[in-house]
């Protein structure tokens, strides 16, 4: 990858036909030192979409790749709540496929709404919840809601 990307013809933001750059599909598969690699890359902006308006933290965040998720949230220009065109934030992602990590990681962040509906009303405690994800489904509740078992 290092030989390639010395090449002057190669553009490591160039998109496929789904919008998807070499550094937002490194972080859908996981690869941290390729994330580390493009990141390295004074052109890599870390922050561009896809097509249906998917950043590659929100590709993290959905596979649970806590490393590259923190990784990216290091940058500045990356926007740890950004909706895609759905509405849809990374902690959504990481909330409905149980990435507790991801998700302790984003609460961590400044600017991460734990509550943010998507486009059509649904949280990320609500995707928690239809997955059965019970430790996620902690990090999310609010503190005000907590259920106390009752006495009988």
């Amino acid at each position: 990858m290092k030989i390639l990307l010395e090449r002057e013809e190669v553009n490591p933001n160039r998109p496929d036909d789904w919008g998807r750059t070499p550094l937002l599909w490194a972080a859908w598969l996981g690869p941290e030192a390729v994330v580390k690699i493009l990141l390295g890359l004074d052109e890599v902006d870390p922050d561009i979409p896809d097509n249906h308006g998917r950043s590659p933290l929100s590709y993290a965040a959905e596979r649970g790749h806590e490393g590259v998720v923190t990784i990216l949230l290091g940058r500045e220009e990356v926007t740890p709540d950004i909706p895609d065109n759905h509405g849809r934030a990374p902690l959504s992602y990481a909330a409905e496929r149980g990435c507790e990590g991801v998700a302790k990681i984003l609460l961590g962040r400044e600017g991460v709404t734990p509550d943010k509906p998507d486009g059509a009303g649904t949280t990320p405690y609500m995707y928690a919840a239809r997955g059965g994800y019970n430790k996620v489904i902690a990090l999310l509740q609010p503190p005000d809601q907590a259920i106390t078992p009752s006495a009988s």
